[in-house]
C-alpha cells in the first residue's frame, strides 16, 4: 500500500439485502470496517443493525450481496462456520451452560481430547493462558451459573478469543450491566481493539458508542445512512440520523401532581427477600423514581409489593386499606400492574401474538364457560394496542418477530387492559431505541396525568432526573435517600447510590 493511501477494509459487506417475509431488514447495504478498530452500528429497533451483524456473523445468510474478509470472498452457512474463519459474535444475553465450569464453557466444542476423553490438566492450563492473556480475574473451576452477567461477558470474550477470532460481533453488550460493568467492559473493549481484534459494536447507547467506538454507522429503514468517524458526530446528530428528523425534547413535560392528590399505594416498613424495611407513600399522578445499582434491591422491592416475592413483614397498601403483596392476581384484580424488568423471562409469551400477549391478564373478561370470545378480545387488544402505537400488521404476528421497542409497547398495552390505579414499570425502555423510548416516555407521562400513580425503576439516571416528581435512591436493600424538587440531580443519585459504609457511618454521627 502506497504512502498515504487509506487502510484497505478488513472485513466489507457488499450490496447486502435480506428479506422476512414482505418485510426488508437490508436494502442494498455496503459497509468496510478497518482492521483494529471498534466500528459501531446504530439506528432504531428494526433498522436493520442486528439483522447485518447476524450476516456478518453467520447466524443469517443474505438474499443477494457478499461478504469479503481481507479482501476474499466468504459465505457462512453457520456460527460455526464464521468462527471457523475468525469470526464470533457475543448475543446481548450470554449463551452459557450453567452445569458446566467457567473453563468448560469457555473451550467448549473446542477441548483437548485425548483417545475420546478430555484432557482436564490440558483443558485447565488453556483456560488459564486464554485468562491472562486477556487480563480477565476469573476462576475456570466455579460454576458458570455463580456468574455475574459481566462475568457471562467475559466467558463470551475468551470463548471467541480461544478460536482465535479476528472480527467480534457485540450486540447490546451493555444492556444489563450496571455503571461499574459498563466500564470495565469498555476497556476490556478497546484492549481487543489495541490487540489487533476488528470489533463491530451494536448498541442503542449512544454516549457509549460516542466514547468507545472509532467509526460509526447508522441506519434507517434497512439502509444505511450515515457513515463517519464518532470524532465528528453528537448525540443529537446520530439520533436525527436516526429518526431522519431532530429530536425536539429528550423528554416530554409533565404536570405535578396537586398537593392534595390521594394516597395510591402506601408502603410502611416493608421487609422481604433483598427488601429491608422499605416505607413510602405514592400519590395520585405522581410519578416516583426508584435509583440505585444493578443489585440494590429495586427490582425486589417492586416485586414485593406485587407479590412476586413474599412479604416477610411489614405491608404494603393499595391506597390505605387494600392489602398488597400476596399474590400477582391479587395484586392485578386490586389495581396495580407491573411490567416486569425481562420481557423475555417474565413478561411475554414469544410463540404467541400481539393480541393473544397483551389479553393475557384479562382473559377472563373474554371467555365464558371456558371458550374465549375471540371477536372481543381482538377488539379490545386493537385499542390498547393501538393506543400504545403498536402497528396494525403486528397485532396477529408472534411478538418474537416484532422489535425490542414493539415487544415492550406490546407489555404496555396488558397492563393498560388492566385498568390500573398503580403501574410499577421496571426497567421499561432496556433495550429500545431512542425513537421508542421517546414513544414510552409520553405514554407513562400520559398515564400520570390521568391519576395513576407510576412507581418508575431505570438504571439510567438521566431518565430518572427527566421523568421523576421524586426520588428514592435504593443501597442494599434500603431507602437511603428521598430527592424531591431540584435536589433530583445526577450528581446525588449517584453519590447516593455509590456512598460506602463509612460514609454512612459519618453521616449517621
Amino acid at each position: 500500500m502506497a504512502v498515504g493511501e487509506p487502510e484497505a477494509p478488513y472485513l466489507e459487506v457488499l450490496d447486502v439485502a435480506k428479506h422476512f417475509g414482505g418485510v426488508q431488514a437490508l436494502d442494498a447495504v455496503s459497509l468496510g470496517v478497518r482492521r483494529a478498530s471498534i466500528h459501531a452500528l446504530v439506528g432504531e429497533n428494526g433498522a436493520g443493525k442486528s439483522t447485518l451483524g447476524k450476516i456478518v456473523s453467520g447466524a443469517l445468510a443474505p438474499d443477494t450481496g457478499e461478504v469479503l474478509l481481507a479482501g476474499e470472498p466468504v459465505t457462512f452457512g453457520s456460527p460455526r462456520e464464521a468462527l471457523e474463519h475468525g469470526v464470533a459474535a457475543i448475543a446481548q444475553e450470554p449463551s452459557i451452560v450453567p452445569q458446566l465450569s467457567v473453563a468448560e464453557n469457555v473451550l467448549l466444542g473446542a477441548e483437548p481430547v485425548r483417545g475420546g476423553l478430555i484432557r482436564s490438566r490440558s483443558l485447565k492450563r488453556r483456560f488459564a493462558e486464554l485468562a491472562r492473556s486477556a487480563g480477565f480475574d476469573l476462576r475456570g473451576d466455579v460454576a458458570a451459573a455463580s456468574l455475574g452477567t459481566a462475568e457471562q461477558q467475559k466467558v463470551e470474550i475468551l470463548r471467541a478469543l480461544s478460536r482465535d477470532a479476528q472480527v467480534i460481533v457485540m450486540d447490546e453488550p451493555t444492556a444489563s450491566l450496571d455503571a461499574r460493568e459498563t466500564i470495565q467492559l469498555h476497556e476490556i473493549v478497546r484492549d481487543l481493539a489495541s490487540a489487533g481484534k476488528t470489533i463491530i459494536l451494536i448498541s442503542h447507547f449512544l454516549k457509549q458508542v460516542l466514547e468507545l467506538a472509532d467509526m460509526v454507522t447508522v441506519l434507517r429503514d434497512g439502509r444505511i445512512v450515515k457513515t463517519a468517524p464518532t470524532s465528528s458526530e453528537t448525540e443529537a446528530s446520530l439520533i436525527e440520523a436516526m429518526l431522519g428528523r431532530p429530536l425536539t425534547a429528550t423528554f416530554p413535560p409533565q404536570v405535578s401532581p396537586a398537593e392534595d392528590a390521594p394516597v395510591v399505594l402506601s408502603v410502611r416498613d416493608l421487609h422481604g427477600p433483598g427488601v429491608e424495611g422499605a416505607s413510602f407513600e405514592l400519590r395520585a399522578g405522581e410519578i416516583l423514581g426508584l435509583a440505585g445499582l444493578v443489585g440494590a434491591g429495586r427490582t425486589e422491592l417492586a416485586r414485593t409489593i406485587f407479590g412476586a416475592a413474599p412479604v416477610h413483614s411489614g405491608e404494603a397498601l393499595l391506597g390505605t386499606s387494600s392489602r398488597l403483596g400476596r399474590s400477582p392476581r391479587r395484586s392485578l384484580d386490586a389495581g396495580v400492574a407491573m411490567i416486569p424488568e425481562s420481557r423475555k423471562d417474565e413478561g411475554l409469551i414469544f410463540g404467541r401474538s400481539s393480541t393473544e400477549n397483551s389479553t393475557l391478564s384479562t382473559l377472563a373478561t373474554f371467555s365464558a364457560l371456558g371458550i374465549v370470545r375471540r371477536r372481543g378480545e381482538r377488539k379490545a387488544a386493537r385499542t390498547v394496542l393501538e393506543r400504545c402505537g403498536v402497528r396494525g400488521a403486528s397485532f396477529r404476528a408472534p411478538v418474537d418477530e416484532l422489535s425490542g421497542g414493539n415487544q415492550q409497547k406490546v407489555l404496555l398495552a396488558r397492563m393498560l387492559l388492566c385498568e390500573p390505579r398503580v403501574v410499577i414499570a421496571d426497567e421499561p425502555t432496556r433495550g429500545v431505541d431512542v425513537g421508542a423510548k421517546l414513544a414510552i416516555y409520553e405514554f407513562l407521562v400520559e398515564l400520570a396525568s390521568e391519576g395513576i400513580g407510576i412507581v418508575f425503576i431505570s438504571s439510567e439516571v438521566e431518565e430518572i432526573v427527566g421523568l421523576a416528581h421524586r426520588v428514592l435512591v435504593m443501597r442494599r436493600g434500603r431507602i437511603v435517600d428521598v430527592l424531591t424538587g431540584e435536589a433530583i440531580t445526577e450528581n446525588r443519585i449517584l453519590a447516593a447510590a455509590f456512598a460506602d459504609q463509612s460514609s454512612e457511618a459519618a453521616a449517621a454521627a
